[in-house]
């Protein structure tokens, strides 16, 4: 199991161009961007998460500068990383069933289902579709409801080390992401990588 974003995606490059857009320096707006997520990653909706953001920055919102935003900061969140796309297709052609658990707010969840890397996972967990967020205990019981596994059976990695706490408090096997070639180490210590496939 893998989160989504910096492990599979690259961080965003459009915090800069979405403060421009409102008219706020980027280290402020980076504050509020991220001080609001996580109600945003708990299902709040696209308007009331760009209102909550401006309303930090001393800045009005409206519907169609929040659609706006959106659509930018989503763009900013798509760009994967080839060398963890090449891991994920290496697992897909040892037959392992993967899933991913991401933080994200249902508009971006949408646009990711529609990715073309998607194919190899047979089950996307999005925290807005369910109301819960990482590293919140009852999104692992979720999770491993949604995939019908034990959670030993899993083996998840996340760039965030809070969630991988979360996720070994649960039973599973959790491991901070620290690259595609680490990850592929581990999985082979956790015999699940089996064929010598070059990083």
């Amino acid at each position: 199991m893998f989160d989504y974003g910096k492990v599979i995606s690259r961080p965003t490059a459009a915090l800069p161009s979405l403060a421009a857009r409102l008219g706020v320096a980027a280290e402020a707006f980076e504050t509020a961007y991220f001080a609001e997520r996580r109600a945003y990653d708990q299902g709040c909706t696209d308007l009331q998460y760009w209102r909550a953001v401006g309303a930090r920055l001393g800045t009005e919102v409206d519907a169609a500068v929040a659609d706006e935003l959106t659509r930018a900061d989503i763009a900013g969140w798509l760009e994967t990383d080839p060398a963890t796309l090449r891991l994920l297709e290496d697992l897909h052609r040892e037959g392992v069933t993967m899933a991913v658990l991401s933080n994200a707010p249902p508009s971006f969840a949408r646009v990711v289902e529609q990715q073309s890397w998607t194919r190899l996972f047979k089950h996307l967990v999005f925290s807005g579709d369910l109301r819960l967020a990482k590293p919140d205990a009852g999104i692992w019981l979720a999770l491993l409801d949604t995939i019908d596994a034990a959670p030993q059976e899993c083996l998840f990695f996340d760039d965030r080390q809070e969630n991988v706490d979360g996720a070994r408090r649960a039973g599973l096997h959790a491991e901070l992401w620290r690259g595609a070639q680490a990850a592929r180490e581990t999985l082979r210590a956790h015999h699940v990588l089996r064929a010598p496939f070059a990083e």
